[in-house]
């Protein structure tokens, strides 16, 4: 894997972590905790979309459309995904 494409993953995680804390209130654990649940969530869900779904980073260095696309798909629906979760999980255990 090359640096590029982790560095597309975690940010697009990480914004995909604040939009989906700014559109589920109930569910936000407020920039910070929104950040860094996207970024864990980013990352994974990149790695996961890309072997799932044969994503190919191309050649190291080069960078293509379509790869592009999906790195940041995978880490924003990644980083949306694992801040909805630790968000209902903390409402969970704060009953």
């Amino acid at each position: 894997m090359d640096m590029i494409s982790l560095v597309i993953q975690l940010a697009s995680g990480a914004l995909g972590g604040n939009l989906a804390g700014s559109l589920l209130k109930n569910l936000s654990l407020g920039f910070l905790g929104n950040t860094l649940a996207g970024l864990v969530g980013g990352g994974l869900g990149g790695q996961i979309l890309g072997s799932l779904l044969g994503v190919s980073t191309g050649v190291p260095g080069a960078l293509d459309v379509a790869s592009i696309l999906g790195q940041l798909a995978g880490g924003g629906v990644g980083g949306g995904a694992v801040m909805a979760v630790v968000g209902l999980l903390r409402n969970m255990l704060a009953k």
